[in-house]
């Protein structure tokens, strides 16, 4: 891809915040976002039609299709791999997922000796954490312990270094909350390039799914 326009379609739905982009070699060429924590299965097709529309790119003259895996909403996440697959399948392009600690480090380029520890809100009093590429649930009255200097990003960032500040540890809170599209493209692109570990284009679940199958299996289908 190097050497010419690499265009990409970003979407994302893990959090609180349903977004779809073209990204054309890292520039904002069409943008739709808002703020919604249910109906991200309805919301995304049209906001991915919108600006493909916008952009004047037609579905099979994109580079790849860029996603959010999580960690986030079981079912915002589900949403937004569905499409992106779907889209990429009928383009012939790659999938390519990002997870949203990623996109967030992506927008913050100049912390220093600090690392970044990225979390979540999974409600119930407790978080997900994201950290150089390790994963993990916590309870908010229950932290870990950082090692050294930390910066803290995500939507349950404030309550995190809230906590993390009053046990005497060296915190500093960014303003990075959600993904922002240019970003989720910027890191497919570089996933794509073989820049960084490889990431299966699959949900990122932290907690094992709530519904489970029944000790004596699923009922048989109705006969016919």
């Amino acid at each position: 891809m190097l050497g010419r326009r690499v265009r990409v379609l970003a979407l994302d739905s893990a959090l609180v915040r349903c977004a779809a982009a073209v990204v054309v070699s890292g520039d904002v060429a069409a943008l739709r976002q808002v703020e919604a924590r249910q109906g991200h299965a309805a919301l995304l097709p049209v906001m991915a039609r919108d600006v493909l529309t916008e952009a004047g790119t037609a579905a099979t003259s994109l580079d790849l299709v860029a996603v959010t895996v999580g960690p986030g909403s079981f079912t915002g996440i589900r949403a937004g791999l569905a499409l992106a697959h779907g889209l990429a399948l009928a383009a012939g392009v790659p999938v390519v997922g990002v997870t949203v600690g990623e996109t967030l480090a992506d927008s913050l380029p100049h912390l220093g000796e600090r690392r970044l520890w990225v979390a979540i809100d999974s409600r119930r009093g407790r978080v997900f954490l994201e950290w150089d590429g390790h994963f993990s649930a916590e309870l908010l009255d229950a932290l870990p312990v950082p090692e050294g200097k930390i910066a803290l990003a995500g939507d349950a960032a404030a309550p995190v270094a809230a906590r993390l500040a009053a046990r005497d540890f060296d915190v500093m809170l960014t303003d990075a909350r959600l993904p922002m599209a240019r970003h989720i493209a910027m890191v497919a692109m570089r996933r794509s390039a073989g820049d960084l570990r490889p990431l299966p284009a699959q949900p990122l679940y932290i907690d094992p799914p709530e519904a489970k199958i029944p000790a004596g299996g699923l009922r048989p289908p109705p006969g016919g």
